[in-house]
This record gives C-alpha cells, sequence and structure tokens, in this order.
C-alpha cells in the first residue's frame, strides 16, 4: 500500500512534466487546432482545447482498468494521473480562468505567482511566443514578483489603517 501511494505521488510530481512537455511541444504545436480555442475568448462553456481533459482521463481509466485486479502499479499511475487531473480542473479551470466561480482574490503569494504566469502564457494568442508552459511548477521570477505585489498590498493596508 505504501509502495503504491509513493507511485501515485510520484506519477503526479511526473505529470508536471508531462503537461510542460505536451503544452510546449504538442499543444502548441501540431495539435495547436484544439489548443487554439484555449487562447481565444469566446462565451460558450467548453472549448475544443477540453477534449485534452478526456484524453487523460480515457488514459487514467484504462491504468485503473489494467491495473485492478489484482491491484498493481498501473493502478496507482492512474490514480497519480487522477490526481493531477483534478489540481489541474482545480487551479486552471476553476482558480486561473474562473470557469466557475468560488474563489476570490488572493493574497497567497504562490497562488498569484501561478496566476501571473498563466496571465504572461495567454498574453500571446498566436501559437508561437508563448512561455510558462507548467501547471504547478513556477519559474522564481513570477515568486519574486507575487511577493512584492502582496507585501505592497498588505503595507498599503496597515498604512490606511488608522486608530
Amino acid at each position: 500500500m505504501l509502495t503504491g501511494v509513493g507511485i501515485m505521488l510520484f506519477t503526479f510530481v511526473a505529470m508536471e512534466g508531462v503537461a510542460w512537455v505536451m503544452h510546449k511541444y504538442v499543444l502548441h504545436g501540431f495539435l495547436w487546432f484544439l489548443h487554439k480555442s484555449h487562447h481565444t475568448r469566446h462565451t460558450h462553456a467548453f472549448e475544443l482545447n477540453d477534449l485534452f481533459f478526456a484524453y487523460y482521463g480515457t488514459l487514467a481509466m484504462l491504468f485503473f482498468v489494467f491495473g485492478s485486479d489484482p491491484i498493481d502499479y498501473r493502478f496507482w499511475v492512474g490514480a497519480g494521473i487522477t490526481l493531477y487531473g483534478v489540481a489541474y480542473f482545480v487551479i486552471h479551470d476553476v482558480f486561473i480562468h474562473r470557469r466557475i466561480r468560488v474563489f476570490g482574490k488572493t493574497s497567497n503569494v504562490y497562488l498569484k505567482a501561478l496566476n501571473m504566469a498563466h496571465k504572461v502564457h495567454h498574453k500571446e494568442q498566436g501559437k508561437h511566443g508563448s512561455e510558462s508552459f507548467g501547471m504547478l511548477w513556477v519559474s522564481p521570477r513570477y515568486f519574486r514578483s507575487a511577493y512584492d505585489i502582496v507585501k505592497k498590498k498588505e503595507q498599503e493596508k496597515r498604512g490606511s489603517v488608522h486608530y
């Protein structure tokens, strides 16, 4: 069981590398025609880019099916992919893109840095010229900027309070 949890956590971490490579070289490469929907403004709830969610869901499901009788490492790989998918949905779709509006403004430096990096990625709406292709890993430069913004807002709050 402990080995299985380790495999699941390793898979979760490895998925960030998989997501980065896929995003940079596949989504901004030969599958741009599907990913382009994510870089353009629209009013509908779904976009062609959501097909990638179905792809990873199917992949995880296959790992579950083929690794469940008896439970072996494939089951735990499927669990890691699923865990990453849940994190992706909550962070990327709900928090960053606000596809479901449950989060307000945050003063968390990590989440602010993550949001900043993603905004920089979307600044370029074409196939080429984007940066910050990961989902959970954030370049230290965004941490510095986010930290400065959070500290400035805290100082402004303290400075505006009068007793």
